[in-house]
């Protein structure tokens, strides 16, 4: 079952826009990291021309889907680990809960994982009796308040260091401080004790490799690396379309996903892992499992249309520079996936009409692709979405929303458009008639019916006197 709660969008935007806490906090983070990622892909050695090699690879992969799913099975069983393919998130939690019940699970450490969010697995967990932790600090945090991200990689971008100090007093104990650093210290203290007691480690996954049959994980705190290595279990989950064919794949990859994600060069720690520790390792779980997840990715692999946003490597980059991800925050997407990415991803995942919002509610300024580090094509997906729902489409069970009222304006518009003095002499009209409209500062502030939508948030430009052809002949005859 796919964890997305969408359908909510305007009523989560609007209190996010009066969020002045909120609102600083996303101007800070868009001011820095989206800037600077912009920068970083201009400092690459190949030129940010790599970002378009990037995309062949993923591209590539998925093409060969089903061939590198199998390779990657097959290597990491040769390792003596154990691989499990869901359908869904259904399956996914089901065998998750079968492999801790084996092992007698109790307590769960868990890196940061999107694809676990995605599924619900720590509600799946606590109702098992079974405790998870978070260890990355921001999903700590969100985590001790009853929350969920609110950004892909920084999911406590929301929050303040008072709140936080608020936070820890209460649930940790300890005196209230807001000072950073402090704040750090006793998180990590708190989470050293359950990195000890924890009988399983569970993590999401950057991108698997089939050529040498690892998966690979990114962090910058370390808690990934002890996640997989000090439990007896690790179990990581995947999203099926999350590999590559070679290794040296994850050399573009990674340099370029660290960019996107916190203008970095490269992230502090990278780790591989692909089966138990063996005979001669000191470290390492004594069992590893991969569960590699479907849950809809086969159905839009089929699609060519969108096949593209597959290609998403989760950094985090176009929500660092969308101006409605900017200004609304990540709530307002539902759950899991926010900003450019989740009004293209959650509506294939959830349903086209149920998601209508999140896509209409992107201005298709383009940002989002020129911040991509694989250059996926958003504002395209997110018009192919509009298209789909205004003209109906069968593979989204989605009937047509187009009216026969609009079908005739749009077709009127079309003449209009076609026959220059037609055109003008409805442009003047319309001009003549502006004139009775209510208006405030130069703006009209009150259309009529069946037009009155347009100004119920906003105040609208009234229409230029001239059209720019008549301006541009009159200029002519000077």
């Amino acid at each position: 079952m796919t964890n997305i709660e969408i359908g909510a969008y305007r009523d989560v935007a609007l209190k996010s826009l009066q969020n002045q806490t909120l609102q600083q906090a996303l101007s800070c983070v868009q001011g820095r990291i989206g800037k600077a990622a912009s920068y970083a892909y201009q400092q690459l050695p190949e030129g940010p021309g790599l970002r378009q090699v990037g995309h062949e690879l993923r591209m590539q992969a998925l093409l060969e889907l089903d061939v590198l799913l199998q390779e990657l099975a097959d290597q990491v069983r040769s390792r003596g680990g154990k691989v499990f393919f869901a359908a869904d998130g259904d399956a996914a939690i089901r065998y998750c809960l079968e492999t801790a019940a084996k092992n007698r699970v109790k307590q769960v450490v868990k890196g940061k994982s999107m694809v676990t969010e995605e599924i619900g697995l720590n509600e799946a967990l606590l109702n098992a009796g079974i405790e998870p932790t978070e260890t990355d600090l921001g999903e700590f945090i969100i985590q001790l308040a009853g929350e969920r991200p609110s950004h892909i990689i920084a999911p406590a971008i929301h929050k303040t260091r008072q709140e936080v100090g608020r936070l820890f007093a209460d649930k940790l104990g300890i005196p209230y401080t807001e000072d950073p650093a402090a704040l750090t210290r006793a998180a990590r203290s708190a989470l050293r004790e359950k990195f000890f007691a924890a009988d399983m480690g569970i993590t999401g996954c950057n991108l698997a490799c089939a050529e040498t049959g690892h998966i690979t994980t990114l962090s910058n705190e370390g808690n990934i690396r002890m996640s997989t290595s000090m439990p007896r279990v690790h179990l990581a989950i995947m999203g099926m379309e999350r590999i590559t064919a070679k290794l040296e794949d994850h050399a573009v990859l990674f340099r370029l996903l660290s960019r996107g994600a916190a203008a970095q060069s490269l992230a502090t720690y990278i780790s591989y892992a692909g089966g138990p520790a063996g005979p001669d390792e000191i470290d390492g779980p004594e069992e590893f499992h991969l569960v590699i997840l479907d849950n809809g990715r086969s159905r839009i692999l089929a699609d060519p249309e969108f096949r593209e946003i597959l290609c998403c490597v989760r950094c985090g980059a176009c929500l660092n520079v969308c101006p409605v991800y900017g200004k609304i925050g990540g709530y307002a997407y539902g759950h899991p996936y926010a900003g450019p990415v989740g009004a293209v991803l959650n509506p294939l995942l959830a349903g086209l009409e149920k998601g209508k919002d999140l896509f209409f509610g992107e201005t298709l300024c383009g940002a989002c692709r020129d911040a991509c580090p694989v250059d996926i094509d958003l504002p395209r997906m997110l018009l192919a979405h509009r298209a789909r729902l205004i003209e109906g489409d069968a593979r989204a069970n989605c009937r047509a929303k187009a009216g026969a009222m609009e079908k005739i304006a749009l077709q009127g518009w079309s003449k209009l458009a076609e026959h220059r003095k037609l055109y003008e002499a409805a442009h003047n009209t319309a001009a003549l008639g502006q004139r009775a409209l209510p208006r405030k500062t130069g703006l009209i502030r009150r259309m009529p019916p069946p037009f009155s939508a347009w100004t119920k948030g906003r105040d609208l430009q009234p229409l230029a006197p001239r059209t720019f052809l008549q301006d541009l002949q009159k200029k002519d005859r000077r």
